[in-house]
């Protein structure tokens, strides 16, 4: 979805699907050499090859491009797989998620993420192309569980992803140091042993 002062509707005819990927590509490597707060569009410009001109036309700001760029990176690394173990799955989608959040002071995520507070229309755009989809796809997997009887049937998935996912997002802002495998692993058990002793309790 495209919103007011932060990106635009593409028009098919006018962007050159090439010219768009170099755009996007120059986006991701320009942002992890610098840093998103000297990131420019005469910088994405010159590395891409694409004029400044052109870019303006398809995207209003740096932040637009940027968000279409970790928009496409993250379909493809931190999408949710079913291999018919839920621990396994959740640790393995945590893990893609920090990659996209390491290193920190680089990352066209935390880059965005940062830059979303302070710019209403960069949050919007940041929630509706890439936080919810994302929830979606986290709930199409829980769904997944709860059929396979790996968490409870009425477990509450907004609660469930506020857990997963906080764990990451506390040690971002607070600058705590990611989990490595194996304290994914505990949290991620802890949280689905919880669900299934809260069920124990309520039943």
């Amino acid at each position: 979805m495209y919103f007011r002062g932060v990106t635009r509707a593409p028009d098919p005819a006018r962007r050159n699907e090439a010219a768009r990927r170099a755009v996007l590509q120059a986006a991701l490597a320009l942002c992890a050499e610098t840093g998103y707060p000297r990131l420019t569009i005469e910088g994405i410009a010159a590395r891409s090859g694409v004029s400044k001109k052109t870019i303006y036309r398809w995207w209003s700001s740096k932040g637009a491009v940027l968000l279409e760029a970790v928009a496409e990176q993250a379909t493809t690394t931190a999408n949710h797989r079913d291999t018919g173990s839920l621990v396994d799955d959740l640790v393995a989608q945590l893990r893609a998620v920090i990659e996209l959040l390491e290193p920190y002071r680089t990352s066209a995520v935390t880059g965005l993420i940062a830059e979303a507070l302070r710019d209403d229309d960069l949050a919007v755009a940041l929630r509706e192309t890439l936080i919810l989809p994302n929830i979606e796809l986290f709930n199409v997997r829980m769904r997944s569980a709860q059929r396979s009887g790996e968490i409870p049937d009425d477990a509450d998935l907004g609660i469930l992803n506020d857990l997963v996912h906080g764990t990451l997002y506390h040690r971002l802002v607070f600058h705590l140091g990611m989990p490595d495998d194996h304290e994914l692993r505990e949290r991620v058990e802890v949280i689905v042993a919880g669900l299934k002793a809260h069920a124990s309790k309520s039943a």
